[in-house]
C-alpha cells in the first residue's frame, strides 16, 4: 500500500486547510487510515482515523470540535479538514494504513506510511 499526503501549507491562526491521503494498492480500499502529527522538538502524536468504510471515525481530544476525517471510496482518498487552526497545530502530518485495527488511535497498530505534508500556522 503506498499512501500519499497532501494539502499542507502556510496559513495563519483561525484559518483552515484540507489535507488529503491518497492510498493505492494491493487491497488499499480496506484499509483504515489515520493521521499523525509530528510538531518541532514533540513526539509523534495521533490526531484522526477512519476505518475503511467511513463508518468509524476517532478524534484526539485536541482537535475534537475542529477536525473533520472523511473517505470518499470512489476516489480511495481520505480527508482531514482543519478548522480554526492554532499555532500549536504546526507539525508534519502523516497518514497511514491499517488493516484489522479499525479507527485506531495507536500508531503501533499501523503498518504503512506515507510521507508528510508540512503544515505551519502563524500567529
Amino acid at each position: 500500500v503506498q499512501l500519499q499526503a497532501s494539502g499542507g501549507g502556510l496559513v495563519q491562526t483561525g484559518d483552515s486547510l484540507r489535507l488529503s491521503c491518497a492510498a493505492s494498492g494491493r487491497m488499499s480500499s480496506s484499509y483504515a487510515i489515520g493521521w499523525f502529527r509530528q510538531g518541532p522538538g514533540k513526539e509523534r502524536e495521533f490526531v484522526a482515523a477512519i476505518d475503511w468504510s467511513g463508518g468509524s471515525t476517532t478524534y484526539a481530544t485536541s482537535v475534537r470540535g475542529r477536525a473533520t476525517i472523511s473517505r470518499d471510496i470512489a476516489k480511495n482518498t481520505v480527508y482531514l479538514q482543519m478548522n480554526s487552526l492554532k499555532p500549536e497545530d504546526t507539525a508534519v502530518y502523516h497518514c497511514a494504513a491499517n488493516l484489522w485495527a479499525g479507527a485506531s488511535d495507536s500508531e503501533g497498530t499501523y503498518d504503512y506510511w506515507g510521507q508528510g505534508t508540512q503544515v505551519t500556522v502563524s500567529s
